[in-house]
């Protein structure tokens, strides 16, 4: 089970630091977007550093578990606010957006896959 835990956290430590670093920066086009559709810039990049603060979480979560269980549950939270955010604006009505708009749904099962995971390898 452990294996799995560490696999698990790491790849989802990985999405989460790709996402997360533009969005901190305020760089690039998904901070952009995510402006022009409402949200502050201030949000953004807290949402950014909340993404970056879970994939270090998960990391060293697999040494020490209930700091990587915790940090799987934070990010469930976040991609539950993303997948409301995609509802909200339609997204998954949009043939073109609903590929974007279904990363978070998919990155919501793998936080909740990696906390049962590193509560399990305790």
């Amino acid at each position: 089970m452990y294996i799995a835990a560490v696999i698990l956290s790491a790849l989802l430590a990985l999405v989460s630091l790709a996402a997360g670093a533009p969005k901190a920066q305020l760089k690039g086009s998904v901070p952009d977007e995510l402006v022009a559709k409402g949200l502050s810039a201030g949000l953004v990049r807290f949402i950014g550093l909340a993404e970056v603060a879970a994939a270090a979480g998960l990391i060293a979560g697999i040494w020490w578990q209930p700091l990587g269980i915790a940090a799987a549950v934070g990010m469930l939270v976040m991609m539950l606010g993303a997948i409301r955010y995609h509802a909200k604006w339609g997204d998954y009505a949009d043939a073109e957006a609903r590929g974007a708009a279904s990363a978070p749904v998919l990155f919501a099962l793998v936080a909740v896959a990696a906390a049962i995971t590193l509560a399990a390898s305790q």
